[in-house]
This record gives structure tokens, sequence and C-alpha cells, in this order.
């Protein structure tokens, strides 16, 4: 009864906000297709309702709760396509037209393999170890240096300055790490749940999730004939269709889905690496000029770090470079100057 109840108030719930977005929605045919999209959703709010009447429960009308009424505010605030990732938790579809061009029957051909959906729109890294390394490097190398420069203007001590960097280095990395696995495991499960509510609702009603599949590719630019044809064709096979509906109203790729183990041991040898560059004299007992060589060292491994966020950007990657390195090197100038101004009063 619970499961009944919950599919009901889902679907009057979707309903709700597909009417909300059609008002707000500038495009046209996007607000022709949420429109659609709501009359789909009550139609499957009946189903769910019938069931319930069936097991002798009758529903009264629907109230959105405080959760969706804030998400309405939002919506109405910053526009449809800043709230998508919190209307795709909301179990909103189609959301997936606001990141694609019109679809081009001419130069796009229909998929005819499981592994062609989706094939051309792929990036490297995207399981999130690649982001969570790039940003792990850059983080370590920042962090550990500002408290290096900041430690090192208060006390000249090179087991002091070594101690708390040592410190900060496995206090920032184990945070790291279980940041990155605590954001990408709570991404997962969400997205696991949203599978998992799309393979339920393809197994009672297919022929309306191919009737919302067709509103998409009508909004992407399909005559209705085509896009009904297209739909069908694809939700006829339970996987495929399965795979499709989760790469077109969610917006989300079933096969890369991020491991929250990958990304937090990404995250955790990244910061290690990055945060023992300005640590390397002091963990090598360099006697002499300590300080200016960690300085030296970080400013170089800042600027690698720039160019190369540089290059998986496309920016110019002497720009990059010294971008981070002025940036890296302020941050850490002015560390220093407030620990020596801590060390001067006591």
């Amino acid at each position: 009864m619970v499961d009944l109840l919950q599919g009901w108030r889902e679907e009057q719930r979707s309903a709700y906000l597909y009417r909300v977005l059609a008002q707000r929605e500038p495009d046209a045919e996007l607000a022709m297709m949420f429109s659609k999209l709501a009359d789909a959703a009550l139609m499957q709010a009946q189903v769910w309702q019938h069931k319930l009447s069936a097991a002798g429960y009758e529903v009264q009308a629907y109230h959105p709760d405080i959760r969706t009424r804030f998400v309405v505010l939002m919506l109405r605030a910053l526009g449809p396509r800043r709230m998508r990732h919190v209307l795709a938790a909301s179990k909103v579809r189609g959301l997936s037209a606001y990141g694609t061009k019109r679809i081009d029957l001419a130069t796009h051909a229909t998929p005819s393999q499981l592994h062609e959906v989706g094939g051309r729109h792929k990036m490297p890294g995207s399981n999130g170890g690649l982001r969570a390394a790039v940003f792990g490097v850059n983080d370590g190398l920042v962090s550990i240096a500002c408290l290096v420069l900041g430690v090192a203007g208060a006390a000249s001590q090179a087991s002091v300055i070594l101690l708390s960097g040592v410190a900060g280095l496995l206090a920032g990395a184990f945070s790291m790490a279980a940041g990155e696995y605590v954001s990408m495991r709570s991404q997962r499960e969400l997205f696991e749940y949203q599978i998992a509510l799309e393979r339920e609702e393809l197994a009672l009603y297919p022929e309306q999730e191919a009737a919302e599949l067709a509103l998409i590719y009508e909004a992407r630019g399909l005559t209705h004939d085509e896009a009904q044809k297209l739909a069908g064709r694809l939700v006829a096979d339970p996987e495929l269709g399965l795979d499709i509906l989760t790469r077109e109203e969610l917006g989300l790729n079933p096969d890369e889905l991020g491991s929250p183990w990958a990304a937090a041991g990404s995250s955790f040898i990244s910061f290690l690496l990055g945060g023992m560059i300005p640590l390397l004299p002091w963990l090598l007992n360099v006697s002499e000029h300590a300080l200016e060589i960690a300085f030296g060292l970080t400013g170089v491994a800042l600027f690698i770090v720039g160019a190369m966020l540089a290059l998986f950007s496309g920016r110019n990657m002497i720009y990059g470079g010294v971008r981070m390195l002025l940036i890296g090197a302020a941050a850490g100038g002015l560390t220093y100057w407030i620990g020596s101004l801590l060390g001067t009063g006591t």
C-alpha cells in the first residue's frame, strides 16, 4: 500500500512540476513538451490510483509538500536550466533536451546497437576519478604550500615546519578522500534510485514511457510520426529501452555513474602527491635555503598544473600556467605575511 501511494504521489509531483516548467520555459517547443509530459504523468498517476482503489484505498486531492514548493520557488527564481539537477532528483524527465541540439535526421543516424547510444557524448574521466585527481593535486599543492609558508613565517624551526606540514598533509588527504567518497556515493545512490524507478515504470506502462520519449524527440526537432516510430522501436526492447530512457529522460549514462572508491582513492593520492612538493626540502632534510627551494618547487608545480588544466579546457597553456602561478603566489605570500605577524606578536 505504501509503495502504491508513493508511486501516485511521485507522478502527481512530477505533473505539478511539469506544469510550472511549461509556464516558465521561454522555448515554445520545450514548454509544449513539458505540458504534454504533465498530461502523461497524470495518466500514469491514474494507473497507481486504480491500483490503490482495487486495494480498497481512496486517494485524496494532491497537495505539494514543502520540498516541492521550495523547488518551485527556486525554479521561478533561477529558471529551469539552472535547476536541472534538482529537478532530475524530483523525477522530472526530458531535461536532457537542455544539453543537446535539435536532431537532424540527415546527419544523426539512429543507433543500431546498445553501445552506440550516447557514444558521441562520452567524455574521458566521467567517472569522477580524473576530476578528483586534478583538483586533489591542485588543492594539496596550494593548501600545504600556504600552510608551510604560514608556519615558516611564524617559526623558522625545521622540525616545526615539517611536523605541521605532515600533519596538514595527512589531514587534508583523508578529508579530501572522505568528502569525495560521501559525495560520489550519495550521487550514485540517487542515480541508481532513479534508474530503478525508470525500470519499474517501463515494466508497468511501456506505452506511456514510449510516449514520453517521443515527446522529447519531438522537442529535439523530429516530426510527430518520426518521434513515435523511433520511440516505439527503442522501447520495444526492455534493456535497450531502459538504457535510452535513462539517457534521454534522466540525462544519465548508466555505464558511467561514478565510482566512490575511485574518486576517494584518486583524491587521496593526488592530494598527497601535490602536498608533498612544498614539503620536499624538509622531507629530504635540506639544511640551507629550504624555504626558497620550497617556494621555487611550488611555483614550478603551480605553473605545470595550471598549464595542464588549460590543456584540458582548450585554453592557452602559458596563460593558464601563469594565472595559476600568480594565484598561488598571492595566497602563499598572504599566508606568509599573516604568519610573520603572528610570530612577531608572540
